[in-house]
Protein backbone atom coordinates (compact mmCIF):
# COMPACT_ATOMS: atom_id res chain seq x y z
CA UNK A 1 0.00 0.00 0.00
CA UNK A 2 1.35 3.52 -0.89
CA UNK A 3 2.45 6.26 1.66
CA UNK A 4 0.73 9.13 0.64
CA UNK A 5 1.65 11.22 3.44
CA UNK A 6 3.06 14.21 3.10
CA UNK A 7 6.95 14.07 3.73
CA UNK A 8 8.54 17.67 3.10
CA UNK A 9 7.53 21.37 1.71
CA UNK A 10 9.68 23.30 0.02
CA UNK A 11 9.11 26.94 -1.24
CA UNK A 12 11.40 29.06 -3.63
CA UNK A 13 11.18 32.02 -5.47
CA UNK A 14 10.93 31.91 -9.09
CA UNK A 15 9.74 34.36 -11.79
CA UNK A 16 6.81 34.53 -13.63
CA UNK A 17 6.00 35.92 -17.32
CA UNK A 18 6.60 39.20 -16.76
CA UNK A 19 10.03 38.66 -14.83
CA UNK A 20 7.83 39.75 -11.52
CA UNK A 21 8.85 37.32 -8.66
CA UNK A 22 6.23 34.27 -7.42
CA UNK A 23 5.98 31.15 -5.15
CA UNK A 24 6.90 28.32 -6.46
CA UNK A 25 6.01 24.97 -4.00
CA UNK A 26 7.05 20.99 -4.24
CA UNK A 27 5.31 18.72 -1.98
CA UNK A 28 6.67 15.34 -1.38
CA UNK A 29 4.85 12.15 -0.29
CA UNK A 30 6.81 9.56 1.58
CA UNK A 31 6.73 7.56 -0.91
CA UNK A 32 8.43 9.97 -3.60
CA UNK A 33 5.81 11.35 -5.53
CA UNK A 34 6.55 15.01 -6.39
CA UNK A 35 4.11 17.82 -6.59
CA UNK A 36 4.68 21.08 -8.04
CA UNK A 37 2.07 24.55 -7.48
CA UNK A 38 2.99 28.15 -8.25
CA UNK A 39 1.30 31.04 -7.51
CA UNK A 40 -0.07 33.41 -11.10
CA UNK A 41 -0.72 37.01 -10.40
CA UNK A 42 -3.04 39.05 -12.98
CA UNK A 43 -2.92 42.71 -14.27
CA UNK A 44 -6.09 43.66 -12.98
CA UNK A 45 -6.34 42.37 -9.84
CA UNK A 46 -10.02 42.47 -8.29
CA UNK A 47 -10.03 44.50 -4.50
CA UNK A 48 -11.21 41.39 -2.85
CA UNK A 49 -8.49 38.45 -4.48
CA UNK A 50 -6.83 36.82 -1.85
CA UNK A 51 -3.67 38.54 -0.79
CA UNK A 52 -0.44 38.29 -2.89
CA UNK A 53 2.16 38.97 -0.14
CA UNK A 54 5.68 40.67 -1.39
CA UNK A 55 8.22 42.08 0.38
CA UNK A 56 8.12 45.99 -0.52
CA UNK A 57 11.53 46.02 -0.35
CA UNK A 58 12.84 48.87 -3.15
CA UNK A 59 16.10 46.97 -3.70
CA UNK A 60 15.02 43.73 -4.81
CA UNK A 61 12.61 43.74 -8.20
CA UNK A 62 11.29 47.01 -7.31
CA UNK A 63 9.59 45.51 -4.13
CA UNK A 64 7.99 42.91 -5.83
CA UNK A 65 10.08 39.93 -4.10
CA UNK A 66 8.14 37.36 -2.22
CA UNK A 67 10.96 35.98 0.53
CA UNK A 68 8.34 36.61 3.15
CA UNK A 69 5.68 34.54 1.64
CA UNK A 70 8.27 31.39 0.63
CA UNK A 71 9.47 31.63 4.50
CA UNK A 72 5.54 31.33 5.22
CA UNK A 73 5.47 28.50 3.51
CA UNK A 74 8.99 26.77 5.31
CA UNK A 75 8.83 27.84 8.34
CA UNK A 76 4.93 27.96 9.17
CA UNK A 77 2.81 25.81 6.63
CA UNK A 78 5.22 23.00 5.98
CA UNK A 79 5.63 22.10 10.01
CA UNK A 80 1.90 21.95 10.43
CA UNK A 81 1.18 19.81 6.92
CA UNK A 82 3.79 17.11 7.35
CA UNK A 83 2.39 13.94 8.33
CA UNK A 84 -1.04 14.82 6.26
CA UNK A 85 -2.39 12.83 3.69
CA UNK A 86 -1.91 14.40 0.43
CA UNK A 87 -4.74 12.75 -0.82
CA UNK A 88 -7.27 15.44 1.94
CA UNK A 89 -7.21 18.16 -0.10
CA UNK A 90 -10.14 19.58 1.80
CA UNK A 91 -8.30 19.20 5.05
CA UNK A 92 -5.27 20.62 3.65
CA UNK A 93 -6.92 23.64 2.35
CA UNK A 94 -8.94 23.66 5.78
CA UNK A 95 -5.43 23.20 8.01
CA UNK A 96 -4.15 26.63 5.74
CA UNK A 97 -7.05 28.27 5.85
CA UNK A 98 -6.92 28.09 9.85
CA UNK A 99 -3.42 28.83 10.41
CA UNK A 100 -3.67 32.21 8.36
CA UNK A 101 -7.03 32.98 10.32
CA UNK A 102 -7.38 36.34 7.92
CA UNK A 103 -10.49 36.62 5.11
CA UNK A 104 -8.07 37.69 2.56
CA UNK A 105 -4.83 35.49 3.49
CA UNK A 106 -3.07 38.58 4.42
CA UNK A 107 -1.09 37.02 7.17
CA UNK A 108 0.65 34.10 5.20
CA UNK A 109 -0.30 35.50 1.52
CA UNK A 110 -2.58 34.10 -0.47
CA UNK A 111 0.34 33.19 -2.87
CA UNK A 112 2.06 30.95 0.04
CA UNK A 113 -1.26 29.12 0.90
CA UNK A 114 -2.48 28.51 -2.80
CA UNK A 115 0.84 27.65 -4.32
CA UNK A 116 0.71 25.01 -1.43
CA UNK A 117 -2.53 23.94 -2.69
CA UNK A 118 -1.80 23.35 -6.08
CA UNK A 119 1.67 21.50 -5.47
CA UNK A 120 -0.67 18.89 -3.13
CA UNK A 121 -3.52 18.77 -5.84
CA UNK A 122 -0.82 18.27 -8.05
CA UNK A 123 0.69 15.43 -5.89
CA UNK A 124 -2.42 13.77 -5.52
CA UNK A 125 -2.74 13.49 -9.43
CA UNK A 126 1.09 12.13 -9.46
CA UNK A 127 -0.08 9.44 -6.71
CA UNK A 128 -2.84 7.63 -8.96
CA UNK A 129 -0.36 8.35 -12.36
CA UNK A 130 -2.54 10.59 -13.86
CA UNK A 131 -2.27 13.66 -15.30
CA UNK A 132 -4.08 16.02 -13.38
CA UNK A 133 -7.03 16.71 -15.94
CA UNK A 134 -8.13 13.13 -15.70
CA UNK A 135 -7.54 13.11 -12.25
CA UNK A 136 -10.39 16.11 -11.84
CA UNK A 137 -12.65 14.27 -14.81
CA UNK A 138 -12.78 11.30 -12.36
CA UNK A 139 -13.20 9.50 -15.95
CA UNK A 140 -11.86 9.83 -19.76
CA UNK A 141 -12.82 13.15 -21.34
CA UNK A 142 -15.42 13.68 -24.06
CA UNK A 143 -14.75 17.19 -25.02
CA UNK A 144 -11.75 20.08 -24.88
CA UNK A 145 -12.97 23.78 -24.25
CA UNK A 146 -13.01 25.95 -27.10
CA UNK A 147 -10.33 28.43 -26.57
CA UNK A 148 -10.44 32.41 -27.16
CA UNK A 149 -7.65 34.77 -27.73
CA UNK A 150 -6.76 38.07 -26.58
CA UNK A 151 -5.15 39.82 -29.20
CA UNK A 152 -6.17 43.05 -29.17
CA UNK A 153 -4.99 44.76 -25.21
CA UNK A 154 -6.78 47.89 -23.89
CA UNK A 155 -5.14 50.27 -21.71
CA UNK A 156 -3.56 53.44 -21.15
CA UNK A 157 -0.98 54.58 -24.13
CA UNK A 158 0.64 57.85 -25.04
CA UNK A 159 -1.58 58.79 -27.51
CA UNK A 160 -5.06 57.74 -26.21
CA UNK A 161 -6.33 55.34 -23.76
CA UNK A 162 -8.41 52.33 -24.56
CA UNK A 163 -10.55 51.90 -21.30
CA UNK A 164 -11.76 48.01 -22.57
CA UNK A 165 -9.04 45.44 -21.52
CA UNK A 166 -9.11 42.94 -23.39
CA UNK A 167 -10.60 42.22 -27.19
CA UNK A 168 -11.08 38.65 -27.47
CA UNK A 169 -11.32 36.29 -30.75
CA UNK A 170 -13.22 32.95 -30.17
CA UNK A 171 -13.50 30.13 -33.29
CA UNK A 172 -16.56 29.05 -31.61
CA UNK A 173 -17.32 27.21 -35.26
CA UNK A 174 -14.25 25.34 -36.05
CA UNK A 175 -14.52 21.92 -36.17
CA UNK A 176 -11.86 20.64 -34.21
CA UNK A 177 -9.67 21.88 -31.22
CA UNK A 178 -6.59 22.06 -33.84
CA UNK A 179 -8.74 24.24 -36.71
CA UNK A 180 -9.51 27.17 -33.82
CA UNK A 181 -6.19 27.23 -33.23
CA UNK A 182 -4.77 27.75 -36.51
CA UNK A 183 -7.86 30.11 -36.78
CA UNK A 184 -6.66 31.80 -34.24
CA UNK A 185 -2.79 31.86 -35.05
CA UNK A 186 -4.05 33.14 -38.35
CA UNK A 187 -6.25 36.08 -37.54
CA UNK A 188 -3.88 37.10 -34.93
CA UNK A 189 -1.12 37.19 -37.27
CA UNK A 190 -3.38 39.06 -40.08
CA UNK A 191 -4.35 41.07 -37.64
CA UNK A 192 -0.76 42.53 -37.43
CA UNK A 193 -0.89 43.70 -41.14
CA UNK A 194 -4.68 44.72 -40.59
CA UNK A 195 -3.50 47.32 -37.61
CA UNK A 196 -0.12 48.59 -39.41
CA UNK A 197 -2.06 49.68 -42.39
CA UNK A 198 -4.56 51.59 -40.06
CA UNK A 199 -1.97 52.94 -38.39
CA UNK A 200 0.92 53.81 -40.86
CA UNK A 201 3.18 51.83 -39.07
CA UNK A 202 3.72 48.43 -37.26
CA UNK A 203 1.42 48.30 -34.09
CA UNK A 204 2.67 48.06 -30.40
CA UNK A 205 3.43 44.86 -28.06
CA UNK A 206 1.32 45.66 -25.66
CA UNK A 207 1.45 44.52 -21.87
CA UNK A 208 -0.65 40.99 -22.32
CA UNK A 209 1.57 39.76 -25.87
CA UNK A 210 -1.59 40.89 -27.82
CA UNK A 211 -1.34 44.02 -30.31
CA UNK A 212 -1.20 47.63 -28.35
CA UNK A 213 -5.42 49.08 -28.99
CA UNK A 214 -4.96 51.14 -31.76
CA UNK A 215 -7.78 53.32 -30.92
CA UNK A 216 -9.53 54.61 -27.99
CA UNK A 217 -12.69 53.49 -29.74
CA UNK A 218 -14.02 50.10 -28.95
CA UNK A 219 -15.60 49.91 -32.59
CA UNK A 220 -12.38 50.47 -34.46
CA UNK A 221 -10.93 47.54 -33.00
CA UNK A 222 -13.61 45.01 -33.17
CA UNK A 223 -13.76 46.51 -36.96
CA UNK A 224 -10.20 45.69 -37.41
CA UNK A 225 -10.82 42.57 -36.00
CA UNK A 226 -13.50 41.30 -38.34
CA UNK A 227 -11.49 42.79 -41.36
CA UNK A 228 -8.54 40.14 -40.59
CA UNK A 229 -11.40 37.65 -39.30
CA UNK A 230 -12.58 38.18 -43.12
CA UNK A 231 -9.48 38.35 -44.95
CA UNK A 232 -8.02 34.99 -43.72
CA UNK A 233 -11.76 33.27 -44.56
CA UNK A 234 -12.84 32.71 -41.44
CA UNK A 235 -16.17 35.43 -40.68
CA UNK A 236 -18.91 32.68 -40.48
CA UNK A 237 -16.29 30.62 -37.84
CA UNK A 238 -15.42 33.32 -35.06
CA UNK A 239 -16.94 35.95 -32.95
CA UNK A 240 -16.06 38.16 -29.97
CA UNK A 241 -15.92 38.60 -26.74
CA UNK A 242 -14.37 41.08 -24.14
CA UNK A 243 -12.72 41.75 -20.60
CA UNK A 244 -13.76 45.44 -19.87
CA UNK A 245 -12.09 45.53 -16.60
CA UNK A 246 -14.14 48.59 -15.75
CA UNK A 247 -12.57 49.03 -12.27
CA UNK A 248 -9.41 49.77 -13.78
CA UNK A 249 -11.45 52.59 -15.31
CA UNK A 250 -13.65 53.59 -12.35
CA UNK A 251 -13.70 57.17 -11.19
CA UNK A 252 -14.97 56.32 -7.55
CA UNK A 253 -14.97 60.20 -6.50
CA UNK A 254 -17.89 60.82 -9.67
CA UNK A 255 -18.97 57.54 -10.17
CA UNK A 256 -18.50 57.39 -13.67
CA UNK A 257 -16.07 55.58 -15.99
CA UNK A 258 -13.86 55.98 -19.27
CA UNK A 259 -15.26 55.54 -22.38
CA UNK A 260 -13.76 56.77 -25.65
CA UNK A 261 -11.74 59.86 -23.49
CA UNK A 262 -14.87 60.50 -21.54
CA UNK A 263 -16.39 59.97 -18.42
CA UNK A 264 -19.65 57.92 -18.74
CA UNK A 265 -22.13 56.85 -15.81
CA UNK A 266 -23.26 53.02 -15.11
CA UNK A 267 -26.07 53.71 -17.23
CA UNK A 268 -24.30 55.10 -20.54
CA UNK A 269 -22.03 52.43 -20.20
CA UNK A 270 -24.66 49.55 -20.30
CA UNK A 271 -25.99 51.15 -22.85
CA UNK A 272 -23.14 51.83 -24.98
CA UNK A 273 -22.42 48.05 -24.44
CA UNK A 274 -25.83 46.72 -25.14
CA UNK A 275 -25.11 48.48 -28.58
CA UNK A 276 -21.95 47.20 -29.19
CA UNK A 277 -23.68 43.63 -28.73
CA UNK A 278 -26.95 44.33 -31.35
CA UNK A 279 -23.75 45.08 -34.17
CA UNK A 280 -20.92 42.48 -33.28
CA UNK A 281 -22.00 38.80 -32.60
CA UNK A 282 -20.11 38.65 -28.87
CA UNK A 283 -19.87 35.34 -26.90
CA UNK A 284 -19.33 36.95 -23.51
CA UNK A 285 -18.50 40.50 -22.01
CA UNK A 286 -16.65 40.05 -18.89
CA UNK A 287 -16.33 42.82 -15.86
CA UNK A 288 -18.70 45.30 -17.77
CA UNK A 289 -18.66 47.47 -14.64
CA UNK A 290 -17.06 48.32 -11.20
CA UNK A 291 -16.36 45.90 -8.86
CA UNK A 292 -18.78 47.23 -6.15
CA UNK A 293 -21.44 48.06 -8.78
CA UNK A 294 -23.77 45.24 -8.06
CA UNK A 295 -27.24 47.59 -8.57
CA UNK A 296 -25.26 48.10 -12.23
CA UNK A 297 -24.76 44.84 -12.93
CA UNK A 298 -28.56 44.25 -12.49
CA UNK A 299 -29.39 46.41 -14.56
CA UNK A 300 -26.94 45.36 -16.91
CA UNK A 301 -28.14 42.10 -16.61
CA UNK A 302 -31.65 43.07 -17.43
CA UNK A 303 -30.45 45.25 -20.46
CA UNK A 304 -27.81 43.07 -22.25
CA UNK A 305 -29.70 40.01 -23.78
CA UNK A 306 -27.63 38.97 -26.76
CA UNK A 307 -24.53 38.11 -24.85
CA UNK A 308 -23.24 36.64 -22.06
CA UNK A 309 -22.16 38.49 -18.99
CA UNK A 310 -19.21 37.56 -16.76
CA UNK A 311 -17.98 38.28 -13.61
CA UNK A 312 -13.77 38.32 -12.92
CA UNK A 313 -12.87 40.73 -10.49
CA UNK A 314 -16.60 41.24 -9.39
CA UNK A 315 -17.04 37.63 -8.13
CA UNK A 316 -12.81 36.78 -7.91
CA UNK A 317 -14.01 32.98 -7.65
CA UNK A 318 -15.65 33.50 -4.12
CA UNK A 319 -18.34 31.50 -3.53
CA UNK A 320 -20.17 34.03 -1.22
CA UNK A 321 -20.42 37.15 -4.27
CA UNK A 322 -20.86 34.50 -6.47
CA UNK A 323 -24.52 33.48 -4.57
CA UNK A 324 -25.28 37.49 -3.17
CA UNK A 325 -24.73 38.22 -7.70
CA UNK A 326 -27.12 34.81 -8.55
CA UNK A 327 -29.49 35.98 -5.93
CA UNK A 328 -29.83 39.45 -7.74
CA UNK A 329 -29.89 38.02 -11.05
CA UNK A 330 -26.86 39.75 -11.79
CA UNK A 331 -24.52 37.63 -13.91
CA UNK A 332 -24.41 34.32 -16.39
CA UNK A 333 -21.90 33.32 -14.53
CA UNK A 334 -18.14 33.81 -13.50
CA UNK A 335 -14.13 33.92 -14.53
CA UNK A 336 -12.54 31.05 -12.69
CA UNK A 337 -9.12 31.71 -11.24
CA UNK A 338 -8.23 29.94 -8.19
CA UNK A 339 -5.60 31.65 -7.12
CA UNK A 340 -8.01 34.62 -6.26
CA UNK A 341 -9.82 33.13 -3.77
CA UNK A 342 -6.32 30.74 -2.57
CA UNK A 343 -7.51 27.48 -2.45
CA UNK A 344 -8.44 24.62 -4.59
CA UNK A 345 -10.97 23.45 -2.55
CA UNK A 346 -12.69 26.72 -2.39
CA UNK A 347 -12.30 27.82 -6.32
CA UNK A 348 -13.72 23.91 -6.86
CA UNK A 349 -16.78 24.70 -4.29
CA UNK A 350 -17.73 27.94 -6.24
CA UNK A 351 -17.32 25.68 -9.68
CA UNK A 352 -19.74 23.41 -7.66
CA UNK A 353 -22.08 26.51 -6.78
CA UNK A 354 -22.28 27.48 -10.52
CA UNK A 355 -23.05 24.33 -12.37
CA UNK A 356 -25.64 23.96 -9.65
CA UNK A 357 -27.17 27.14 -10.39
CA UNK A 358 -26.90 26.81 -13.72
CA UNK A 359 -23.99 29.48 -13.86
CA UNK A 360 -20.86 29.20 -16.42
CA UNK A 361 -17.72 28.60 -15.53
CA UNK A 362 -14.57 29.88 -17.85
CA UNK A 363 -11.55 29.05 -16.24
CA UNK A 364 -8.80 31.38 -17.18
CA UNK A 365 -5.06 31.72 -16.59
CA UNK A 366 -3.48 35.19 -15.61
CA UNK A 367 -1.30 38.01 -17.52
CA UNK A 368 1.80 36.78 -15.18
CA UNK A 369 1.78 33.41 -15.48
CA UNK A 370 4.18 30.18 -16.33
CA UNK A 371 4.02 27.24 -18.22
CA UNK A 372 2.07 24.71 -16.83
CA UNK A 373 -0.79 26.37 -15.74
CA UNK A 374 -3.23 24.29 -13.82
CA UNK A 375 -5.70 26.90 -15.19
CA UNK A 376 -5.41 24.33 -18.33
CA UNK A 377 -6.36 20.92 -15.96
CA UNK A 378 -9.42 22.76 -14.35
CA UNK A 379 -10.59 23.92 -17.96
CA UNK A 380 -10.12 20.28 -19.45
CA UNK A 381 -11.03 17.75 -16.24
CA UNK A 382 -14.26 19.88 -15.47
CA UNK A 383 -15.37 19.61 -19.50
CA UNK A 384 -16.59 23.65 -19.81
CA UNK A 385 -17.19 24.63 -22.99
CA UNK A 386 -15.04 27.62 -23.36
CA UNK A 387 -11.81 29.09 -22.05
CA UNK A 388 -10.04 32.31 -21.56
CA UNK A 389 -6.93 32.21 -23.56
CA UNK A 390 -3.89 35.12 -23.98
CA UNK A 391 -2.34 35.88 -27.13
CA UNK A 392 -0.40 33.29 -29.62
CA UNK A 393 2.13 34.69 -28.95
CA UNK A 394 4.49 34.18 -25.87
CA UNK A 395 5.39 30.64 -24.54
CA UNK A 396 3.52 30.11 -21.65
CA UNK A 397 0.24 30.96 -23.95
CA UNK A 398 1.33 28.88 -26.63
CA UNK A 399 1.73 26.24 -24.33
CA UNK A 400 -1.67 26.59 -23.29
CA UNK A 401 -2.60 25.70 -26.52
CA UNK A 402 -0.17 22.70 -26.82
CA UNK A 403 -2.01 21.23 -23.84
CA UNK A 404 -5.50 21.62 -25.42
CA UNK A 405 -4.23 19.85 -28.55
CA UNK A 406 -2.18 17.20 -26.55
CA UNK A 407 -5.23 16.01 -24.10
CA UNK A 408 -7.83 15.53 -27.19
CA UNK A 409 -5.45 13.54 -29.20
CA UNK A 410 -4.54 11.44 -26.12
CA UNK A 411 -8.28 10.85 -25.43
CA UNK A 412 -9.98 8.84 -27.72
CA UNK A 413 -13.34 10.06 -29.28
CA UNK A 414 -12.47 13.75 -27.43
CA UNK A 415 -14.07 16.62 -29.81
CA UNK A 416 -13.91 20.35 -29.38
CA UNK A 417 -16.89 21.64 -27.59
CA UNK A 418 -20.10 22.69 -28.61
CA UNK A 419 -21.01 25.60 -27.00
CA UNK A 420 -23.75 26.76 -29.77
CA UNK A 421 -26.78 26.34 -27.03
CA UNK A 422 -24.70 28.89 -24.91
CA UNK A 423 -24.59 31.31 -27.52
CA UNK A 424 -27.39 34.46 -27.03
CA UNK A 425 -26.74 35.75 -30.66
Amino acid sequence: MSNTKIKSIRARQIIDCKCRPMVEVDVITEDGVLGRGSAPTGSSVGMYESCVLRDDDPNEYHGLSVHKAVNNVNEIIAPALTGMDVMDQRGIDEKMIALDGTENKNRLGGNAIYSVSIACFQAAAAVKGQPLYRYIAGEDIRTVPVPSFNIVNGGRYKDHTQAFNEFILMPYRAKDIYEAVEIGVDVFQRLGTVISDYLGRKPEVASSYGYAAPSDDPEVVLNLMKQAADDCGYGDKIAFALDCASSEMYDAATKTYLLKGKQVTSDELIDYAKALTEKFNFIFIEDLLDENDWEGYARAHQEITRTILLGDDFIVTNRERLDKAHQMNAIDGFILKPNQVGTITEALDTYDYAKQNNLLAVPSGRSGGVIGDVAMDLAVGLQVGFIKNGAPRSGERIDKLNFLMRACDLSPGCSLSDITSLIKF
